[in-house]
């Protein structure tokens, strides 16, 4: 058994060695597969891919139900070090792909399964989650004695904390015609968090630009979840898109309709600017300075945001009537597959190296580079 830090609670009898260590290390970050692969999916089922579509929901219900159980049994056995990640800037804001993967899910089940209840529990299972994350969080971070420096402690992945509040609001925004004469109601409380995350949105991502063009950038911080940057703004697109979409049920949002189009389309924009620096990034960080690529967690990171990009970008073109630009969305299609499926791959790879090698499992363990780390 690895070694068991003090607070940890473990017995040698349950569950087997394989599962306990997969458990003891998990990065909460890892709940970005089911992101990638849920954004995939549904961008697949809008665009006519109906095969792929069902392909991906089949293998997100496994990623899901596989990431929660471990969750679990890390809540379970070593809870100590999930209040010690949850503390921590680098690692704490893995904790809300949590939330934006169970509600990315929940929008997967309704679109692709046609399973609404199951995308109703999801939704609240979800916004539980938004409040304990969301507060949990920032309070940790806000009241620690000792600080890590701009460099070090903040990275792209702070941006899950919008990417996660939007992924609660679309869910909602979709899920109001089901609530019946309560929709108006569920349709202000996902308009509230379309706001609330453009809020978070623009707050991080100041520092984060900060971070980028005054403090030196290596191979190793210029990790996949700077491609957060772009994503964030994906998913504000297609949740102003969903509320658009939904203008017609309440007369509230189509007053607001004008507003809601331009400042859909501004985040649109703003993440279609950051596509070309990040890709140049991308290629300075492997090609120039001959950075190994491999397999790692945090390229989910980078998958889901290509992903949303095709699905929010689809959604606010057919809002706005602009059927000329949906060849956007139906290229990046292609290129957020591609990026998944090599992902996959790597992610395949890594796990049969371990079995049969009786190495470590892919190091789930790992947060973003982001620089040296201090003690609370």
């Amino acid at each position: 058994m690895p070694a068991i830090a003090p607070g940890d609670r473990v017995s040698e009898s349950i569950p087997p060695r394989l599962v306990i260590t997969a458990a003891r290390n998990l990065f909460p970050g890892y709940f970005a597969m089911v992101m990638a692969t849920g954004a995939a999916s549904i961008a697949a089922s809008l665009m006519g891919m109906r095969a792929v579509a069902l392909a991906l929901f089949a293998v997100n219900a496994v990623v899901f139900a596989t990431l929660w159980s471990l969750t679990l049994i890390r809540v379970a056995l070593f809870f100590p070090r999930i209040v010690a990640d949850l503390k921590d800037h680098a690692r704490g804001p893995g904790f809300f792909t949590v939330v934006a993967g169970t509600c990315v899910f929940g929008t997967q089940c309704l679109i692709v399964g046609g399973a609404p209840v199951l995308a109703k529990v999801l939704w609240g299972v979800g916004i539980g989650l938004w409040v304990v994350v969301m507060y949990s969080f920032f309070t940790a971070v806000t009241i620690r004695e000792r600080k890590p420096t701009i460099e070090s402690g903040i990275n792209g992945a702070w941006l899950i904390a919008a990417v996660a509040t939007q992924s609660v609001s679309v869910l909602g925004s979709l899920l109001a015609p089901t609530f019946g004469e309560h929709r108006h109601e569920v349709l202000f409380f996902a308009l509230c968090l379309f706001l609330i995350g453009c809020m978070l949105y623009l707050a991080i991502i100041t520092l984060i630009f900060y971070r980028l063009t005054f403090i030196r950038l290596t191979p190793q911080t210029m990790a996949p979840p700077y491609w957060i940057n772009m994503g964030a703004v994906a998913i504000t697109t297609l949740a102003g898109a969903t509320l658009l979409l939904h203008a017609d049920e309440w007369p509230f949002l189509q007053e607001l309709q004008p507003f809601l189009r331009g400042w859909t389309l501004f985040f649109w924009v703003t993440a279609t600017w950051w596509i070309p620096l990040l890709f140049i990034l991308m290629v300075w960080r492997h090609a120039y300075m001959r950075y190994p690529l491999k397999y790692d967690p945090t390229y989910w990171g980078m998958a889901f945001p290509l992903a949303m990009y095709a699905t929010g970008s689809f959604q606010l073109f057919t809002a706005l009537r602009l059927p000329f630009m949906l060849i956007v969305p139906r290229s990046f299609l292609f290129v957020a597959l591609t990026v998944w499926t090599g992902t996959f791959i790597g992610l395949l790879h890594s796990l049969f190296r371990a079995w049969t090698t009786g190495s470590r499992l892919p190091d789930v363990a790992k947060a973003p580079d982001a620089g040296p780390q201090f003690p609370a």
